[in-house]
């Protein structure tokens, strides 16, 4: 019996997937960088290569991935530069021996330089004009980004497992929870806000920057959430720095989409529920082959150490004010 579900997704088998499509692959393959699922870029016997993406078994349903896909559409559609799934026989998701995967044009570029105000204020602009076609309509079947699903789930799931040595789980414990405490006081200090479909993932290796202006990939994980998520892992550095490069952001955001201010009080709690998240989400995926020898420090002492000086650090963020006038 194989390890984990990916060990069956063979050459072969991507080769074949390709082929039920119709589309004739070469031999040419090239796995990109991703965790959670697996992604490749294939070589063509006619035109340029694609990229095929096949989805982490259980992770999304069906009608989850299928609504990211329209999204995507509709986004294309309004001529935001995404990177939008290929339909193939009149559809975007397929299935082929146990995956669901979905083929995409390839689109290269580099990093944007995010110390630039002016390809700042150009990626304000096109998040804005994201969030303007996220904010039309709601998802029906993917969830949202709160406390409860980045928060308190992975937190309780974590401290039941196996993964915090046992003579540091007391501590973390209640430090995680100490900051969870900050965090919904900063949610209750932002406010009812709204809820957009998202990007969800929106750090600077989800964007593509060609001499035409940035391109958004990698909607993997996009939910329902408030536009600040979208916006903050972007800023970097010091405060001051932080405060410039976030009004380089919104003098672009605004020219499309209207930004809650209040919202800035969420900058900090987003991070720290990021964090929960991802740690949880590292635990989870241990049985994959692919985690243990890309992540080989995660678990130990010293691991666990940083991460309570993290959460000390996000505890003392959250008391700070805003980065903007609220």
């Amino acid at each position: 019996m194989n390890a984990h579900p990916f060990d069956t997704l063979t050459p072969d088998c991507l080769l074949d997937a390709m082929d039920s499509l119709g589309l004739r692959a070469s031999s040419s393959l090239l796995a990109l960088n991703s965790y959670e699922n697996r992604v490749y870029q294939v070589g063509m016997d006619e035109g340029p290569p694609l990229i095929a993406k096949f989805y982490r078994p259980a992770r999304w349903s069906e009608a989850q991935i299928l609504e990211e896909h329209g999204f995507l559409a509709e986004l294309a559609a309004a001529e935001v530069p995404v990177v939008a799934a290929l339909e193939v026989d009149g559809r975007t998701l397929h299935q082929h021996a146990g995956f669901h995967f979905a083929v995409f044009p390839r689109r290269g570029g580099r990093s944007p330089e995010l110390d630039d105000p002016e390809v700042l204020a150009w990626l304000g602009r096109f998040m804005g004009r994201i969030h303007a076609v996220g904010g039309q309509r709601t998802y029906a079947a993917r969830p949202a980004v709160d406390i409860a699903s980045f928060g308190d789930e992975p937190l309780a799931w974590l401290l039941q497992s196996d993964f915090i040595p046992r003579d540091q789980r007391e501590d973390f414990g209640q430090l995680a929870k100490a900051a969870l405490v900050e965090v919904r006081r900063c949610f209750e200090a932002a406010g009812e806000v709204a809820q957009l479909r998202l990007h969800g993932d929106c750090h600077a290796s989800n964007i593509l920057w060609t001499d035409a202006g940035p391109h958004f990939v990698d909607f993997d994980d996009s939910r329902s959430g408030p536009a600040i998520q979208d916006l903050w892992m972007l800023l970097s550095g010091e405060r001051q720095d932080r405060v410039r490069q976030l009004a380089d952001l919104l003098a672009g955001y605004e020219d499309f989409c209207e930004f809650n201010s209040r919202e800035l009080y969420l900058i900090e709690a987003l991070r720290t529920l990021r964090l929960l998240h991802y740690k949880a989400w590292l635990a989870r995926r241990w049985d994959d082959p692919a985690f243990p020898s890309a992540f080989p420090w995660f678990g130990t002492g010293h691991y666990w150490q940083q991460s309570m000086l993290e959460l000390r650090e996000q505890i003392a963020q959250m008391n700070e004010p805003p980065l903007w006038p609220v």
